[in-house]
Parts: structure tokens; sequence; C-alpha cells
């Protein structure tokens, strides 16, 4: 059964509960469940057959505004295993990857499963998303997750555990993907790849964390010959602090996330103009170290953690079947 975007409450239902002071309590709603805090106990039943936008007390009378969450609460507080690509990523992808509806999608990897949300979306029931993961253990917190979000299992969604280039010959033939988007360390291995699969005037996209990631890509883009100049952007949100007279920036922001490198497929045979252009030093293979995770600042995820996070999300998705029975 599909997750409802309106209509009363009902058990299984993910419902984000904020109080006074704009904190955020997301829960599924279970029967017997209860929400705990130092303010007192909100049982879960008190929320069934309510509708969205409703005003909910504890036992000490706290007050909670409940909703249901949208795709930005959900991606920030579903289970994780791996770094998740930020809604406004995910926004700059779906738009500047021109991901319509009906269209056949790639990803690669799919992490904790937020952007293939967001992509499942954009592509509607006429499209396809086909997911690449190496790790198996990321490719189960996703499933779940993307199970959780939507209430079932998407039927025009697959993961497929295994390398990009290895897989991709063995998946789709030649010219049939409309769209491709990599999330992962090194995309540039997998240009010659990706310009196989994909159709005359679709469009690649690359989401890389550093400025030497993003300038060895476009250069594996343009040595290919097969694609169009590449753009290459980042996404900058802040918030702003609106309080009758008291206007002033937010004093923190999501700043820095990633770059994004995109650029079209040719028609095969076809030599583009050359462009003028600065010769530039070649990377070397050795270089590879300066983009690894724990060069660049990220932290490798505890098995430990990893586990819980697998727990996490298949719990959601669990909730999310009892709903449907």
């Amino acid at each position: 059964m599909k997750r409802p975007r309106r209509g009363p409450f009902q058990w299984g239902d993910r419902v984000q509960l904020t109080d006074e002071k704009g904190r955020h309590h997301t829960v599924s709603l279970v029967e017997g469940g209860e929400l705990h805090s130092h303010r007192g106990v909100l049982a879960h039943e008190t929320m069934i057959g309510l509708t969205d936008g409703s005003v909910v007390a504890n036992s000490h009378g706290t007050e909670y505004l409940a909703f249901r969450p949208l795709f930005t609460d959900f991606a920030m507080s579903m289970p994780r295993g791996a770094a998740i690509v930020y809604p406004k990523d995910a926004a700059h992808i779906v738009t500047f990857g021109d991901i319509f509806p009906g269209s056949v999608v790639v990803e690669a990897g799919v992490g904790s499963g937020a952007l293939s949300l967001a992509l499942l979306q954009a592509v509607g029931e006429s499209g396809s998303v086909t997911s690449f993961e190496r790790r198996e253990e990321f490719a189960d917190i996703a499933a779940s997750n993307i199970e959780g979000y939507f209430g079932e299992k998407p039927v025009n969604h697959r993961i497929i555990v295994g390398d990009l280039v290895e897989s991709l010959p063995d998946t789709f033939s030649a010219g049939e993907v409309d769209r491709v988007v990599l999330d992962m360390l090194a995309p540039w291995e997998c240009v010659d790849a990706v310009g196989e699969i994909l159709a005359p005037g679709g469009v690649m996209v690359a989401y890389v964390a550093t400025v030497t990631q993003m300038s060895r890509t476009v250069e594996a883009i343009r040595h290919h010959g097969g694609f169009t100049r590449t753009e290459s952007t980042e996404t900058l949100v802040r918030g702003w602090h609106v309080e009758g007279l008291a206007v002033r920036p937010d004093h923190r922001m999501v700043a820095h996330t990633g770059f994004l490198v995109t650029s079209r497929r040719l028609s095969p045979g076809v030599v583009p103009p050359k462009a003028q252009r600065r010769t530039k030093p070649e990377f070397e293979d050795s270089d590879i170290e300066t983009w690894t995770p724990g060069a660049v600042g990220d932290r490798e995820q505890s098995e430990k953690r990893l586990r819980r996070a697998v727990r996490d999300a298949e719990s959601l998705a669990e909730n999310a079947r009892r709903r449907g029975e």
C-alpha cells in the first residue's frame, strides 16, 4: 500500500512532531508506542484519526504540531549508512540533470537512498531508476528507507550490488539510458562505460566533494570526446531569521556539500568544435590518495553503526508494511 500524503493519520504513518522551540521529533505510529522526553509522554494512539496540522499534547501538557514529514524532513532524519545527498543538491540534480517523467535513469552510489527518493519521484510511475552500489549493507539500508518512504517497494526501482563499470554492459544496451547520476569517489573511471549506454542528448551528472575530484572528472569527460563541454556548479543555501524588524541571515547555514558536473552525450561519431583552452598538467594515478574519504575529512562508518542503521531502516520498512496489512 502506498504511503498516504494526506488524510487522517493511520498506524504505520511517519509523523513529525514540532514543539514550541521548533525542535523536531519524528516517529512511526505503532500500537502501544509512546514518545518519551523529559517533558512527558505522548502516546501514539492520540494521533490516530487526526489530520496534518493538528496539535497534540503529552502527559504534562506540552503541545506538539503534527505533520507528515516532507521529503526534506524524511531524508534528513532517516537511518543512514553512508552520507546522504542533501535535499538542496538533490533538487539541483533533478533540475539540471533534467530528470523527466518516464525517463530511464541510472544512479551509481546509492548510499542511504536519499537521492533515489528524489529520482523516483521525478521519473514517476512510467519511468525507472536503477541504482548500483558496491556495498551490500548500504544497499540494504537504502532499500528499507525507500520502502519506508513510499510505503511499498517501487516496482520501477532496482538496486544492483556490484561495480558499475562491470555491471552496466550486462544491464543496459547501447543508447538505452536517458540520464546517469554518479555519486562516487572516482566518477572519471566510469565515463567510458556511461558513454556506451547513454542515449544521444542524454545527461550525465557527477556529484563530487572536492575541487580536485571535480577537475579530474571534467578532464576525463573532455578526453572522452563524446560529450559536450561540462558545466560545474555548487549550491549554497542560507536561511534568514525574519521576526518583526529583526531581519538577518541565520547564524548557521548549509554551505558547501559537493560540486555538480554536468554534460550531454553527443551523437555517435560527432566531433565537437575544438574549444580554445590553455593546456593543463595531467593527473597521475598516485593523486587518487588525495581524494580518499580520510584525506578529505570523511569518517569511515563503524560496523556497529552500520548494523544499527540497517536495523533502524528495516524497522521503518516493517512499520510501513504493517500499515498496509
